[in-house]
């Protein structure tokens, strides 16, 4: 029962700490397009993302296995269980306080390889890891960045300027013999949508908040398994899995509003200077990414998906990054696995002689 409280408190701080690095990846354009304030778009990222972990045990259930026993295949221990979380909260704190955005998925993965290591290495499922963890890792940063560039390049050519509106409404369509209902959706300026009677009219703002949202929501569905499946190995018998994602849910809500600012100026103002309609672009980008690798159980990293999705608004116009930002970032991505999987390491070859100690 101890050995369980002790990993309860271990996984809420790992929650808290991806809350506050993690936060900013769907609210970031709000504050870099000036849509929003940092602090109320980090409150909004809080309750997105605390809406999406509370969803994620209904449509997220395959990260569950795939980090349960997916990585290390040997049983796990509480001491490996420890050491593992341990790994991960220690690097995500320290780069929250360099101000520096990284991958929770990342740090978990190489927890669990350091740890491993010292626990069983024979057990380490390498062609598993390669085939179904970096693979899609390393292919999620393309990804974003071309759907995110062919998005803003698709609609800023085919779009007038002054489209700057959706009209939705239910209408009626007489085919003769019956009459079906029909959803017409409509684009112009926000004069003539007004105009649409019993329309929801959604302006480019309304659709800013709600891209981010969706990015929010999106990061809690991949996320909240993933912290969820290393808890369940020691806690499972004392909790269940709802409580477990209570538990995850609310700490990443606390973490959020807690140190959010930190890492969310970094993207917002340091990575590329961005317009409403890029930033909300590039949220569409992510959103629909992050979405779909939590429901296939591919555990994308959400900082990665949401800071090339940021990037690919450039397009070709590689002069608007600030390449200082991007050397930061991608040094501390590279880092990300071989450190966390030290700390997992030489917590597990502590533990023992803590214990002997007592």
């Amino acid at each position: 029962m101890f050995t369980s409280l002790i990993v309860c408190i271990l996984l809420a701080l790992l929650a808290a700490a991806n809350g506050a690095n993690d936060v900013s990846k769907g609210v970031v354009t709000l504050a870099g397009s000036g849509v929003a304030r940092y602090r109320t778009a980090i409150v909004w990222g809080a309750v997105t993302t605390l809406a999406g972990v509370l969803f994620s045990g209904l449509f997220a259930t395959r990260m569950l296995k795939l980090f349960t026993n997916g990585i290390v295949s040997a049983l796990p221990t509480p001491a490996f269980t420890l050491a593992v979380i341990c790994g991960a909260v220690g690097w995500i704190a320290i780069a929250t306080a360099m101000r520096l955005p990284v991958s929770t998925t990342h740090a978990i993965i190489g927890s669990l390889i350091g740890a491993g290591i010292f626990y069983a290495p024979a057990s380490i499922e390498w062609a598993g890891i390669l085939l179904n963890l970096a693979a899609p890792l390393l292919l999620s940063i393309a990804t974003s960045y071309l759907l995110s560039a062919a998005l803003n390049r698709a609609l800023a050519s085919r779009s007038p300027a002054n489209h700057d509106c959706l009209c939705i409404a239910a209408r009626t369509l007489d085919a003769g013999v019956a009459r079906l209902p029909q959803v017409s959706i409509i684009s112009g300026a926000t004069q003539e949508c007004s105009t649409q009677r019993g329309a929801l009219r959604l302006n480019a703002e309304m659709l800013h908040w709600l891209s981010s949202g969706a990015v929010g929501f999106a990061r809690g569905l991949n996320d909240g398994p993933k912290l969820v499946a290393i808890g369940t190995v020691v806690v499972g018998a004392h909790l269940s899995l709802n409580s477990l994602l209570l538990l995850v849910a609310m700490a990443m809500f606390a973490g959020s509003l807690y140190a959010g600012r930190r890492v969310t100026r970094v993207l917002a103002e340091e990575v590329v200077r961005m317009s409403h309609r890029e930033g909300l672009l590039a949220n569409l980008a992510a959103a629909m990414l992050v979405g779909i690798g939590a429901n296939l159980g591919l555990p994308m990293s959400t900082t990665q998906v949401s800071t090339g999705a940021i990037a690919g608004i450039t397009g070709i116009s590689f002069a608007r990054l600030n390449w200082n930002t991007v050397r930061n970032i991608v040094l501390a991505w590279t880092l990300t696995p071989a450190v966390a999987g030290v700390i997992a390491g030489a917590i597990y070859l502590i533990i023992p002689w803590l214990v002997e100690t007592r």
